[in-house]
């Protein structure tokens, strides 16, 4: 278990607010027929195509922590919904999920069951394989949007569908997938860039605009979440002035970046209690955390319970079992 899936039901105190699109009425796509016999059981399935992933659910869940890195999400069967700041994507056969960077997240299963499972895939998305694709496609520029934000829910197109459904069979002939492969996702994203979310897309991609200075932010984030923030000296890494930065970046991923930086912090903490069994203190400190107390204490509003009992509950032990959590006061 790594920490993308590491999950939990709560959020950072984001109010939930109405879904982006109404579920449209399409109960299934082709794209199931292509995808049930590869997921036999529940969970997350990984293919021989490199960044494409399958998934199962069988009955609804709540939502659950997740990183979601730029991505196009289908569901083949059922609906789910992804909270992203408080605000709900809900998606059906009908219709795709683009995330244009990393966002902290929580994934929703709302329609499932072992008789019809919910069943999708989710395909990363190769920002200079975009990028390319935009100049020799002359595809137009699209100027950013302030209010864009880093998640939108879009119609699936017939020809993406296709091409999407092609990209499954080649998991048949898996000698093939290495010349093959290549060709049909840079069709993918072709035909994604040609869809109402190509906009979206195109901001991440131009060096001069909001979206993709923001992602240079995340990046720095990501490999040093341990370090103190500065947003001022974060801003001008990226080449924008304080106040500007942290507009846009909430804009986009719906917290600031320091609820970024803490989510970060969090979600690493518990994959190395829960992976390389370390305790709760130096769980925290290898975090960034100076005070375990605190450490405890913000742990517990991201999943909704003390380390060492979430500890327990991940690992099937019993609760009465586990020491107490040594944070101290």
């Amino acid at each position: 278990m790594d920490r993308k899936r590491l999950c939990s039901a709560l959020e950072f105190g984001q109010q939930k607010r109405p879904d982006m699109m109404p579920i449209t009425p399409r109960h299934e796509s082709p794209l199931a027929a292509n995808i049930d016999p590869r997921v036999s059981v529940t969970g997350d399935i990984a293919t021989a195509i490199p960044g494409l992933s399958l998934f199962r659910r069988d009955q609804p869940a709540p939502p659950a922590v997740c990183m979601i890195e730029p991505s196009l999400i289908l569901v083949g069967r059922g609906e789910k919904r992804l909270w992203v700041g408080g605000e709900g994507y809900r998606y059906g056969p009908s219709q795709l999920l683009v995330t244009s960077l990393d966002l902290p997240a929580n994934s929703e299963v709302m329609v499932a069951s072992p008789e019809q499972p919910c069943v999708g895939l989710v395909l990363k998305l190769d920002v200079s394989m975009l990028a390319e694709v935009i100049t020799q496609g002359g595809l137009p520029a699209t100027r950013q949007r302030a209010e864009a934000a880093g998640a939108g829910i879009g119609h699936l197109s017939s020809a993406l569908e296709s091409a999407l459904d092609r990209l499954l069979t080649l998991l048949d002939e898996p000698e093939a997938i290495p010349v093959l492969a290549p060709l049909i996702l840079r069709e993918i994203h072709y035909r994604l860039l040609n869809t109402d979310q190509g906009p979206r897309l195109r901001q991440i991609t131009a060096v001069d605009g909001q979206g993709y200075r923001i992602a240079k932010a995340i990046d720095w984030l990501k490999l040093n979440y341990a370090a103190a923030l500065r947003i001022d000296e974060l801003a001008a890494r990226v080449q924008m002035s304080a106040p500007t930065f942290h507009h846009h970046f909430r804009q986009l991923t719906g917290m600031s970046p320091l609820q970024y930086q803490k989510w970060l912090r969090l979600n690493e903490a518990r994959r190395l209690m829960l992976m390389e069994r370390l305790d709760v203190s130096r769980a925290a400190f290898a975090v960034g955390y100076e005070s375990p107390s605190q450490f405890s204490r913000e742990y517990g509003r991201l999943f909704g319970t003390a380390p060492s009992r979430d500890m327990a509950l991940l690992r099937g032990q019993p609760i009465e079992a586990q020491a107490l959590d040594n944070a101290g006061p």
